[in-house]
């Protein structure tokens, strides 16, 4: 089975969110498995400068519109080729892959992601310029919803194509006025085609036309497809709900593994959860907290965002703090929150310590060093630091929807003897219902035996990327048996 990945970003060199943890993990757990995979990506700098005796490959001429010529390079990283998109015009840029210096989308990001796209189409297409040709051409987001409809109206003879939703809220909208210089035309432009409200939607033409759609997780499945969640796309999502599957994301366990993670203080497991005391006593130093060992510490890492529920937890705050407990956050987003977060710490010294930016070392020393790991977010479609939490013996309080209903089961005394207890579950999006369910969490750590008792059911989930990447394999399989018959 051959599949073209194509992303536009990747850990560790360009990377805003989840996506580029699944770009940097679902490929190699692919190709373990038998999958030649293969990534498209765009040459951004930092891809540039990592990967310097990046060979070229072949010049792509004009596609079409103003989708100027392009290059790629191939580069190998360990067992997978880098297919680099090169066109240093659109893509040779500091800093953030969609937004410029002064915070704003760059202007010709229609350019930017639908060359991306049209190239993606190419090489998946019997006119492709490769001597591999894919079986299955794997989309990601809005950046790339544009090559399933540029496969199915531009290419002939083209692979199978899947588009998976990482978040429906970026849907990739473009005034019609555009048009021509993504290489389409008036025919393109209809309900059952790229038009979307008045607009043009790269998302609205990957999720009509690509041969399968997928989530990240099997509960936002279903919530895109009625309001709110579904972000005005729910009517398209309902017709496609035959072709719709939610497969919940992995994370990098060699990455994320307390006993061998080089950034703690202590290195620990789910035999040796005392040495977990050290990380929280050394997480107190670093960030200025009294050492206290008698009050549970919460732990937040996320971008400062109403999605995210942040403004949730800095509503809370004051009585958090009164519990009492201590509050660790780590993140950057929103102005009002940062300066929100900046003036509970201020007036909690010692009991509540904000770190405005991101650290990956100190992501992984708050996941260690947390009791409990706060995310209370309005809608979140897979998640990764609730896995992240539950690998590290650190039960989430979380809110029910998406992945993270997918993954973090209420605490109960049933729950907790069959060993599928792993955290705590809050239904309403109200600060009363944080704080209720904080209140909850904060009296069942002084119960020394059950709290080991939930550790120990976190750490026993397998949240690895091996199940996932098979369900993926498995879905490649059907639809080439199905879509593209030999």
């Amino acid at each position: 089975m051959k599949a073209l990945f194509v992303t536009s970003e990747i850990a560790p060199w360009v990377k805003t969110g989840g996506l580029g943890d699944v770009a940097a993990a679902l490929p190699p757990a692919l190709h373990r498995i038998g999958c030649d995979v293969r990534l498209l990506l765009p040459r951004y700098p930092a891809l540039r400068d990592a990967f310097p005796d990046a060979e070229h490959l072949v010049h792509l001429p004009w596609l079409g519109g103003q989708l100027p010529a392009c290059d790629l390079y191939v580069a190998q990283h360990g067992e997978l080729p880098f297919l680099l998109l090169d066109c240093p015009m659109l893509f040779d840029r500091p800093g953030n892959p969609y937004l410029g210096p002064e915070g704003r989308d760059w202007l010709d990001n229609h350019l930017r992601f639908g060359l991306l796209s049209r190239v993606a189409a190419r090489l998946a297409g019997a006119a492709t310029p490769l001597d591999w040709r894919p079986d299955i051409l794997h989309c990601h987001d809005w950046q790339t919803g544009l090559a399933p409809y540029y496969l199915h109206h531009y290419e002939t003879g083209g692979a199978a194509s899947v588009l998976t939703i990482h978040n429906l809220a970026f849907q990739g909208v473009f005034p019609r006025a555009l048009l021509e210089e993504l290489g389409l035309t008036e025919d393109d432009w209809h309900i059952e085609g790229i038009e979307y409200y008045g607009h043009l939607s790269f998302l609205k033409a990957g999720l009509r036309h690509a041969d399968w759609l997928t989530t990240v997780s099997p509960t936002y499945a279903r919530e895109i497809q009625a309001a709110p969640e579904g972000m005005g796309m729910q009517g398209l999502l309902q017709t496609r709900a035959a072709q719709l599957t939610g497969i919940l994301n992995g994370i990098d366990t060699e990455q994320w593994n307390p006993a061998t993670d080089p950034h703690l203080a202590a290195p620990y497991d789910r035999e040796r959860l005392d040495a977990k005391a050290r990380n929280k006593r050394a997480l107190q130093r670093e960030l200025g907290l009294a050492e206290r060992a008698d009050c549970p510490l919460f732990g937040v890492v996320s971008r400062l965002t109403h999605q995210k529920g942040l403004d949730l937890a800095a509503a809370v705050g004051d009585a958090l703090v009164h519990l009492p407990a201590q509050l660790a956050v780590l993140g950057s987003g929103e102005k009002t929150l940062e300066a929100a977060f900046r003036a509970l710490a201020a007036r909690h010294p010692g009991q509540v310590a904000v770190t405005i930016g991101f650290s990956e070392a100190l992501a992984h020393r708050i996941e260690a060093g947390a009791d409990i790991f706060l995310m209370p977010s309005r809608f979140e479609p897979c998640g990764l630091n609730q896995m992240y939490s539950l690998a590290y013996g650190t039960p989430p309080l979380v809110r029910a929807t998406g992945g993270l209903a997918d993954t973090v089961v209420n605490y109960s005394a049933a729950g907790l003897a069959d060993g599928s207890a792993n955290g705590f579950v809050c239904g309403d999006a109200m600060p009363a219902a944080i704080l209720g369910t904080a209140r909850w969490a904060a009296e069942l750590w002084r119960d020394r035996a059950a709290w080991r008792r939930l550790q120990q059911n976190a750490m026993a989930g397998d949240y690895g990327w091996d199940g996932p990447a098979r369900r993926y394999l498995d879905l490649y399989a059907k639809l080439s048996r199905s879509l593209r018959p030999a």
